[in-house]
């Protein structure tokens, strides 16, 4: 299985470029989507080659989902966090984006590993800003408190017109996702896939990872709320957010859902690979066996017979 990385590494590759390229540079306008319909454009100019301006445009959020002035809760405060002085907001965002940030690499940490650290961060983007109510509402979970004046089920919004939902408590967090698949195929796969990780958490390696269910009618944290979709939810403890785990577990929580997407998707390309190429071997079957037919016929049809005759024999 493969897991999504959190730094783009488009992102990441321009500015490194960037920062070994010292005083020298070229201007740079360009845009980049990523998986979910995550947005940036990127853009530098020759009079300052040392400043990005980079812009982030979110997924559509639907009508659930909880934002505050266009970003999700927390997002400014976790942008400020995470990045220092290295950063600054631009109020109000370009046209068509929901954040637009300048970047001065001349305050990146002088030592090169923290300076890549830095950047790593910047092309994580994506999680610092998606991530930051999770991330807040998981804080909470592990020192077994709940997050003030939140409602008892948070929308959180992943993907175009799309929201997962999370239900905080003192002693756990439960996250739910309905997952939409247009095609009855993907709907088939998808719940073969989740039953995987039903499975694997029965193993002695895995029984203390976060408890993974699925079912098509929604559970009892979307009462109210409806649903026509397969659901998958998963279950956090406090010890599956304790130190460093806290990063991991929200960016695995955050691309679950397309996590699973591309893997069905990856399945059913595997299988239409493996059935072209099963064509393909009986076409050869076929064809051999065609080949064969037609030398027998030509052997039968070719042969020569002498027909003797009782006076030829007396002679």
């Amino acid at each position: 299985m493969i897991l999504l990385q959190s730094p783009s590494r488009f992102l990441l590759q321009i500015l490194q470029d960037r920062v070994l390229s010292g005083d020298k540079g070229v201007d740079i306008d360009c845009h980049t989507v990523e998986f979910d319909d995550v947005r940036y454009h990127i853009q530098f100019s020759m009079r300052n080659p040392k400043v990005m301006v980079l812009s982030v445009a979110l997924p559509l959020p639907p009508p659930e989902a909880m934002l505050y002035d266009g970003l999700p809760l927390g997002a400014i405060e976790a942008i400020k966090a995470a990045y220092g002085p290295v950063v600054q907001i631009l109020d109000p965002p370009k046209d068509g984006f929901d954040l637009t940030m300048k970047i001065n690499l001349t305050k990146l940490p002088p030592d090169e590993e923290q300076r890549n650290a830095v950047l790593t961060q910047i092309a994580s983007v994506r999680e610092v800003v998606l991530g930051a109510p999770l991330k807040l509402l998981l804080k909470h979970l592990a020192s077994k408190t709940v997050a003030p004046n939140v409602d008892k089920l948070v929308a959180l919004v992943h993907r175009p017109n799309e929201s997962f939902f999370v239900a905080p408590q003192a002693d756990k967090v439960t996250v739910v996702y309905p997952m939409r698949f247009q095609d009855s195929i993907d709907i088939v796969l998808a719940t073969s896939f989740l039953q995987e990780f039903v499975e694997a958490r029965r193993t002695s390696a895995l029984n203390n990872a976060p408890s993974c269910l699925w079912s098509p009618v929604p559970p009892l944290e979307l009462k109210g709320v409806p649903s026509d979709a397969l659901n998958a939810n998963a279950v956090v403890f406090p010890r599956h957010v304790e130190g460093k785990k806290l990063d991991k577990t929200v960016w695995s929580l955050l691309t679950f859902h397309a996590y699973v997407s591309y893997h069905v998707k990856c399945s059913e390309g595997f299988m239409h690979t493996r059935m072209r190429r099963r064509v393909e071997t009986l076409i050869q079957a076929l064809d051999r066996a065609k080949s064969d037919a037609e030398k027998l016929k030509k052997l039968v049809n070719g042969g020569s017979f002498k027909r003797l005759s009782l006076k030829n024999d007396g002679n």
